[in-house]
């Protein structure tokens, strides 16, 4: 398939990285209060779309395993039409990049993506505010990727305070596991009850992930992962839930050589660290 469109340029739905994660609490409902901060990567998937006027919504090349109805796109495109009127269909395409289950926020950005896309494609007028409300509904994450900045995030993630941040490059590996996200934040031995931290204690304070003890215990790949990634960075990181670890590099050479080191025992890509994401971009050009 294709990732061109009859509505132009395909649209990225760029991958993230969480440098750290703190758990600080948890709501009656049951989602975790969490402090965290996002930048994006130059790795994404990349999604089609077909603007049509009967009204439907179909997704050509659904995930295995995801029934049509079940998925971000389909959901977040169908949630447009309900909120707004909208009486336009369309058929998506997803270019997928970005592991599942891997931390990067697939699914999310894919859903973030829709809402963006057809915001514009179907004339809409909804301003970000407003389509990163409409995103909570869908999943934490959402609401970062529609913003598009790299941000300080509170709550369960959507209350966001942009960063200007480094923008090194990084070392993603992707070990042979899907994590589960409820079975991490339901685990007994959990940290939940951090004291909450300031932005500026963010790194020269914390730069730990609180889910990283849980993760390492019940996905022995992800701690092989980890303890190979240290042999070339002294911070490897979990990003989210994972299952990919990461680590930062002053530059491409040394990204590159570890890379290389690497790619024998690993999946894994070699990507830069971005404030700004692609999709914000393909949309300030669209």
């Amino acid at each position: 398939m294709s990732v061109a469109d009859n509505n132009g340029a395909p649209w990225p739905a760029p991958g993230k990285l969480n440098l750290m994660l703190r758990i600080v609490g948890r709501r009656a409902d049951g989602y975790h209060l969490l402090q965290t901060v996002f930048q994006f990567i130059e790795l994404c998937d990349w999604l089609s779309f077909q603007v049509h006027e009967h009204g439907e919504v179909v997704l050509i090349n659904p995930l295995p395993g995801v029934p049509m109805e079940q998925d971000l796109t389909v959901r977040a495109a169908r949630l447009l039409q309900r909120e707004t009127g909208c009486a336009q269909g369309v058929t998506i395409g997803v270019d997928k990049r970005l592991p599942m289950g891997g931390g990067l926020g697939g699914g999310s950005s894919d859903a973030a993506t829709t809402l963006v896309a057809l915001n514009h494609l179907w004339r809409l007028g909804l301003d970000s505010q407003r389509l990163q409300t409409l995103g909570l509904t869908l999943g934490a994450d959402v609401p970062v990727f529609v913003k598009g900045v790299a941000a300080w995030a509170e709550g369960v993630g959507e209350v966001l305070t942009p960063l200007v941040l480094p923008e090194p490059w990084f070392v993603v590996l992707a070990p042979d596991c899907h994590v589960a996200t409820g079975k991490v934040f339901s685990a007994q031995n959990l940290t939940r009850s951090r004291d909450p931290i300031k932005i500026a204690d963010f790194p020269a304070v914390w730069q730990a992930n609180d889910c990283t003890d849980v993760v390492t215990e019940l996905y022995p790949p992800v701690k092989a992962a980890l303890r190979d990634l240290a042999e070339f960075s002294g911070l490897p990181k979990l990003t989210g839930t994972g299952a990919c670890v990461f680590a930062a590099f002053d530059n491409e050479r040394a990204a590159a050589s570890a890379a290389d080191a690497l790619r024998s025992r690993w999946r894994l890509w070699l990507t830069r660290g971005a404030n700004r994401s692609a999709l914000l971009d393909r949309l300030t050009a669209g």
